[in-house]
């Protein structure tokens, strides 16, 4: 269970986020939506630790997370996916893998392995740089780095941004695989509505910084779309 509890975040007098609250177990993939500079990104830079919090608490599992760094967060199992994917271009694929896993260099080969079998394409790039990769293989490499920490939760900002609409259905269907398999809470920020419908079961809606709305993925109807989301 990833649990959020009255999280608000600032940028020096702004308040960016105000009191978000929600809670994902190992059984659901929640969306969070809202239009461009709402705070969504800052949200999850919040709970990764990137970002200071100046109320609230984040616990994953039996572990409080609030006052730990974002390197002991990633060690204790909350795994990000940046929006713009923020490979290390000039490391190959291979090492830009290890670099997800350096909290846990004993597995790196066991780890690789497994990855691989969600991301066959990045075996035969494994000695390229990361930076000569196109958008949607750099974009398999950012999750599959993020999957070398072996990680309790994940997080991903925009996974949908500037990719091929075949890659898109391709990662969405790799995202429930693993989700079947590891049994993860998966926490997707998403502009893509179509496939934020595809792949969540629950969304919540954020507006200047707050939750304006939440429920079943079933239940996200025309009026809230259009209330909320639509520019």
């Amino acid at each position: 269970m990833l649990e959020v509890n009255a999280v608000s975040v600032s940028y020096g007098k702004s308040r960016i986020v105000n009191n978000v609250s929600f809670a994902v177990d190992s059984s659901e993939k929640l969306a969070i939506l809202g239009r461009n500079g709402v705070g969504k990104t800052t949200l999850l830079k919040s709970l990764i630790g990137l970002l200071p919090m100046q109320t609230g608490t984040v616990r994953l599992g039996d572990v409080n997370l609030t006052s730990l760094k974002a390197y002991e967060r990633a060690c204790q199992g909350i795994a990000y996916v940046p929006q713009g994917r923020e490979i290390i271009p000039n490391l190959t694929v291979r090492e830009n893998l290890e670099l997800g896993a350096l909290s846990h260099t004993r597995e790196i080969k066991a780890r690789m392995d497994e990855v691989f079998d969600y991301f066959p394409i990045l075996p035969e790039h494994l000695h390229r740089k990361g930076g000569v990769l196109s958008g949607g293989q750099q974009q398999q490499l950012a999750i599959a780095r993020a999957l070398m920490s072996h990680p309790k939760a994940l997080l991903l900002d925009e996974p949908t941004e500037g990719i091929q609409p075949n890659v898109v259905a391709e990662i969405g269907n790799i995202l429930k695989r693993i989700h079947k398999a590891m049994r993860i809470p998966i926490v997707i920020v998403e502009q893509n509505l179509k496939f934020a419908r595809r792949l969540a079961d629950r969304f919540l809606i954020i507006q200047k910084g707050e939750i304006v709305t939440a429920g079943a993925m079933e239940n996200l109807s025309g009026e809230v779309i259009h209330r909320f989301l639509t520019v």
